[in-house]
């Protein structure tokens, strides 16, 4: 073959693979996508996991919680519960593990549209946001700010466009909002208006919580339509570590059972400081504290959904700050989803709150290093994956676009390699090594599989030094900044109608200009 005709197929195999890349996918023949199987990193053994439920069963019979509210103590001691002299709440043998035996395990979260339901049995993985930054980070100078609800209905609608953050949880605080009421209900309305994916969000007062049900029956077009489709789970602090209820939260729990909402039930131990130093110490204690808080659900209604929200965070030792970050808040977070797996049980654990302040080298390494162990660990649910800062007292806009990239690839990790007949490729080699130029650019193969076998990022910078130079030196933060500027002047959602968005302000005090959530 000649030195021209070399180059036209290489220049014509070029050109195909680049109107591949840029043709659209079926979800089903993309690299990646949301709920894929998870469960290839295991940081305990067999052995490890027994020993770690049978010390979780000792502390729940043995030592129980203290400050269980009066409607807590009704229902669990009339399940089996014992409540001791010294006024705390065990949890026998019988009473946890026959709870675990009938809890519900097929739950679906929700969202607004179908295509972003989450079907969470199994060891089906999901990234999304989470977190209560009361901070926003500018990426360029480092700025940090209070941040308000335009805030957090901007994160919503940027997660809306990004394909990899699969679920919208409440990532900020509105700052700008003193009235705890009205700080409650306009996180819910700002999270609901800014994306169709399934949201999670808290109450700090059950009235709160009842109203937020008024609206949310109006925009599922009814309770019973609510009740067949909830699209917004409650993020639920009911334990306060170690071992103490939160009197508030958990009428808040109440309500939210009663009212069909998934809770997840959270605990967050900080190891060092309310959980023990020792890492199995701290998985235990996390352990037992959300079995606590399923053995409370199912005594207020049996099979409601309920995620088992193990969140142990870690101090530095040495200074007593959190420390997000860090490789041993990844080893306790697997171990966590690990025993999630072990009584396979719908499973949530934190990931990505770098201890890094901007989105720089630390930040994309300490998310990087979580984010393989977590994803890989069998949890359904990864929250504070995107976008959050100085162990979540920070949220960045553009981190959020550089994480949607950093999930997509650990999401390839995930998938794994495919062994089949056409995978193991005997036949392409042949053709291409007795046949063929003796190499597989612009092969049938090379292009069959480009799309299904690799994950593109948006912002990762690939090109050759020169190129790169002639592009005039990109950066992925400098690519993320173009991508946000982009979304905010484009993207204003309008699942909700401006009808049905008239209705809800003439019955509910909303703050968030509508002018604000418009082109």
């Amino acid at each position: 073959m000649s030195e021209t005709a070399v180059v036209s197929r290489r220049k014509g195999g070029r050109v195909a693979r680049q109107a591949m890349r840029a043709a659209p996918l079926t979800a089903d023949k993309r690299a990646i996508g949301p709920g894929l199987e998870s469960g290839s990193f295991k940081v305990l053994n067999d052995l490890q996991i027994k020993r770690v439920h049978t010390a979780v069963l000792d502390v729940l019979e043995n030592i129980g919680l203290a400050d269980a509210i009066p409607s807590c103590i009704e229902v669990v001691t009339a399940a089996g519960g014992v409540l001791k002299d010294n006024g705390r709440l065990t949890f026998p043998r019988a009473l946890v593990e026959d709870t675990i035996a009938k809890a519900n395990r097929n739950v679906v979260l929700y969202g607004q549209s179908p295509e972003h339901d989450m079907d969470i049995s199994g060891s089906r993985t999901y990234f999304g946001t989470a977190g209560a930054a009361v901070h926003m980070v500018d990426a360029v100078t480092g700025e940090y700010r209070e941040s308000t609800t335009r805030d957090l209905y901007d994160i919503a609608r940027m997660v809306d466009k990004l394909e990899n953050i699969h679920f919208f949880q409440r990532a900020v605080v509105c700052r700008d909002l003193a009235d705890p009421f009205d700080m409650d209900f306009n996180t819910c309305y700002a999270s609901v208006s800014g994306t169709n994916k399934h949201v999670g969000t808290s109450w700090v007062d059950p009235m709160h919580l009842e109203k937020s049900f008024e609206m949310l029956h109006m925009i599922a077009g009814g309770e019973k339509k609510w009740r067949e489709r909830p699209f917004v789970s409650m993020s639920n602090c009911f334990v306060v570590p170690p071992l103490k209820f939160a009197e508030d939260a958990c009428r808040c729990l109440e309500v939210g059972v009663r009212g069909g909402m998934p809770i997840l039930l959270l605990a967050a131990g900080q190891a060092g400081a309310t959980s023990p130093a020792s890492l199995a110490g701290s998985v235990v204690q996390e352990v037992a504290e959300v079995l606590a808080g399923l053995c409370y659900v199912n005594a207020i209604e049996p099979g409601a959904p309920a995620i088992f929200g193990t969140w142990p965070f870690v101090s530095d030792l040495r200074t007593g700050a959190m420390s997000g970050g860090s490789g041993e808040q990844a080893l306790l977070v697997a171990a966590c989803a690990q025993m999630g797996r072990f009584y396979d049980l719908p499973t949530g654990v934190p990931s990505g709150m770098c201890d890094s302040k901007v989105p720089d080298y630390q930040a994309g390494a300490e998310k990087g290093y979580n984010h393989a162990i977590t994803g890989n660990s069998g949890t359904n649910l990864v929250y504070e994956s995107a976008g959050m800062h100085a162990s979540l007292l920070g949220m960045c806009m553009e981190s959020l676009v550089l994480d949607n990239d950093t999930i997509g690839s650990v999401l390839r990790t995930v998938k794994g390699i495919e062994i089949s007949e056409d995978t193991l490729s005997v036949e392409a080699i042949r053709q291409v090594c007795e046949e063929g130029p003796g190499h597989y650019l612009g092969s049938d193969q090379t292009l069959s599989v480009m799309q299904s076998e690799y994950f593109y990022p948006d912002t990762g910078e690939r090109s050759s030094p020169n190129e790169w130079v002639e592009k005039g030196r990109p950066t992925a933060l400098m690519k993320a900044m173009e991508i946000v500027r982009e979304t905010m002047a484009g993207h204003h959602p309008r699942h909700i109608s401006d009808e049905l968005d008239r209705e809800i302000r003439q019955k509910f005090n909303i703050k968030l200009p509508r002018e604000q959530m418009t082109p």
